[in-house]
């Protein structure tokens, strides 16, 4: 299982390099390729899992976002190596394109496998696509695009030079000046969250879990996983088949706080309640 790699040393292993990486568009990446055959779903960590994030206990099919926290680990081994060319501190995760090619079972074993697909520029820095993989019979049935950044100085580069992920998406998104869609629900989201999805999660970075910890990274106080919040939101559309998402992460959900879920159709947003602060853009779009 990815749970038999421990996420702290891993975290400490990429905080030691962080300082003396210099990252850049042109930097080397690696080749690796991390595989974990075999991996069998396990239904207590996954219960937990779904009653965090509002999913309905003991449906035979995935989450769609769970692939992604089984191939977490791995994600984790390559940036937080010596090669990896972005610092580990300070990385943000920007957007996930989640690929389900269909329904994944829980009584099935999975082959999983990740990589870094490319460094890309951007107006702010220099992002990473890791691409994370699973497999059944050797049949490709899952795959996700995660974009993380690492800000820096540039020289000008524009956030749209080259291919990037964001245009590549056929998935409709709400921008940052965009009307808001229909509000279905308001979420009143504890201090604990974050501790609770990283147990269920295994992500247990400490801008998550402590109000002083997060404060050492510059925030005010604990912030929500991302993947949090989009599986949250994923639990509000119901179980999916065959289909493509795309959320992008736009700023922190400070905890704790109150948030207000709004969609229409396959489209949904997460604002803060009292600021309107767009906090994540997604979408869902089925594969025929």
């Amino acid at each position: 299982m990815a749970e038999r790699y421990l996420m702290t040393p891993l975290l400490a292993r990429g905080a030691l390099f962080s300082p003396f990486k210099r990252p850049h568009p042109d930097a080397h990446v690696p080749t690796t390729r991390l595989v974990l055959p075999d991996v069998r779903i396990d239904l207590d960590r996954l219960a937990r899992y779904e009653r965090i994030c509002g999913f309905a206990t003991g449906a035979d099919a995935l989450p769609v976002t769970y692939p992604h926290v089984l191939g977490f680990p791995l994600a984790m081994r390559i940036m937080a190596s010596r090669s990896f060319p972005l610092p580990l501190l300070g990385l943000v995760h920007t957007s996930i394109e989640i690929t389900q090619r269909r329904a994944l079972a829980a009584g099935e074993a999975y082959e999983l496998g990740v990589r870094v697909a490319g460094l890309e520029p951007h107006r702010r820095g220099t992002q990473a696509c890791v691409v994370t993989e699973a497999r059944v019979d050797g049949e490709l049935v899952w795959e996700s695009r995660s974009v993380y950044l690492a800000r820096h100085r540039t020289n000008g580069e524009s956030e749209e030079s080259g291919k990037s992920e964001e245009t590549a998406s056929p998935v409709p998104r709400e921008s940052d000046g965009g009307a808001s869609l229909p509000v279905r629900a308001e979420w009143r989201l504890g201090g604990d969250v974050g501790r609770r999805y990283g147990a269920a999660s295994g992500d247990r970075n400490p801008i998550h879990l402590h109000a002083l910890t997060a404060r050492l990274f510059g925030f005010p106080r604990t912030i929500a996983h991302g993947m949090w919040t989009v599986a949250r939101c994923l639990a509000e559309q119901g179980p999916q088949d065959a289909v493509r998402l795309r959320a992008d992460f736009k700023a922190p959900v400070l905890l704790p706080g109150t948030v207000t879920y709004a969609a229409d159709g396959p489209a949904f947003e997460l604002r803060g309640t009292d600021t309107g602060r767009l906090h994540l853009t997604g979408g869902l779009q089925p594969m025929r």
